[in-house]
C-alpha cells in the first residue's frame, strides 16, 4: 500500500509542475451533458391515498416505531 501511495503522490507532484493558469477546474474528464434532469414539479398522489396504503398513519403522516421499539 505504501508503494501505491508513493506512486499516487509522484503523479500529483508531476501535475503540480504543470502551468495550469487559465485552465478552469473540472469535475469530469469529458463534458457531461444532461446528467441530471431539470427539477420540475409534477402532480403527486393525494395525502389520503398515500396514507391509506401505509401500514400505520399517525397525525396525518406515516407512523413509525420509536427507536428501540421492535418492528412487528
Amino acid at each position: 500500500m505504501a508503494s501505491e501511495l508513493s506512486k499516487v503522490l509522484g503523479h500529483v507532484e508531476k501535475i503540480s509542475e504543470l502551468n495550469l493558469e487559465g485552465v478552469p477546474p473540472t469535475s469530469h474528464v469529458v463534458e457531461v451533458e444532461g446528467a441530471l434532469r431539470a427539477d420540475e414539479p409534477e402532480p403527486s398522489l393525494a395525502p389520503g391515498v398515500v396514507l391509506a396504503r401505509a401500514p400505520e398513519s399517525l397525525e396525518g403522516g406515516f407512523g413509525v416505531p420509536s427507536p428501540g421499539q421492535a418492528a412487528e
